[in-house]
């Protein structure tokens, strides 16, 4: 699965990067997080409880930062083993940019995530749809996390990823031609899209 967005937070980019970098942040926005604990400079360990179809599972495993650059870009990466249930790995390229005369700051990432085991024999369409979904409820919280208001309306655009027009170079200035926009999500529409990871 691999998704690309972008999203406006109405706070300086300092203090979203900061965030970024914040295992207690990462946590609470995170669907299912059941601990986010440091293990070293760029290097965690999580456990997660998520539900995919008729699969639940809890998944225990290690996510990295890696290509950092404060306060601009990271990638974040990590997988983990759920038992019977299989395993499960993905990252996201993360890039800030500054707007221009104002308080906002402008969040591009392009996600991907694959599965293996027992989770990859109950179909693509519903783990895409439930890595999707995670994606969204994840950015959603964060961006109502720093903006201060839990009820915020998040609009979320969704970037077409054609090969030869979504690039590194794209993601970095955050900008990207109306008409490789795909029609943007919020967090309510992303609903729809798959099933959603449970809390513990």
């Amino acid at each position: 699965m691999e998704l690309a967005q972008r999203v406006r937070i109405p706070v300086v980019q300092s203090i979203v990067w900061n965030a970024l970098n914040d295992p207690a942040i990462l946590k609470d926005c995170l669907p299912g997080c059941q601990s986010f604990d440091r293990t070293g400079e760029n290097s965690f360990e999580v456990v997660l409880v998520a539900k995919v179809g008729p699969v639940k599972a809890t998944f225990k495993g290690e996510v990295t930062l890696n290509d950092v650059i404060p306060p601009d870009s990271y990638r974040i990466s990590g997988s983990g083993k759920g038992g019977v249930a299989g395993f499960a790995k993905g990252g996201a390229e993360v890039h800030l940019e500054s707007i221009e005369g104002s308080a906002v700051t402008l969040m591009s990432y392009q996600v991907t995530a694959s599965v293996g085991g027992k989770l990859a024999q109950i179909g693509s369409r519903l783990v895409t749809g439930a890595a999707r979904k995670m994606a969204n409820d994840f950015f959603t919280g964060f961006v109502r996390s720093l903006s201060g208001d839990p009820l915020m309306e998040v609009e979320i655009e969704t970037l077409v990823l054609d090969k030869g027009v979504l690039d590194k170079g794209v993601l970095d200035k955050g900008v990207l031609d109306k008409s490789v926009l795909d029609k943007g999500v919020s967090g309510k529409d992303a609903d729809k899209q798959g099933l959603q990871p449970q809390q513990g």
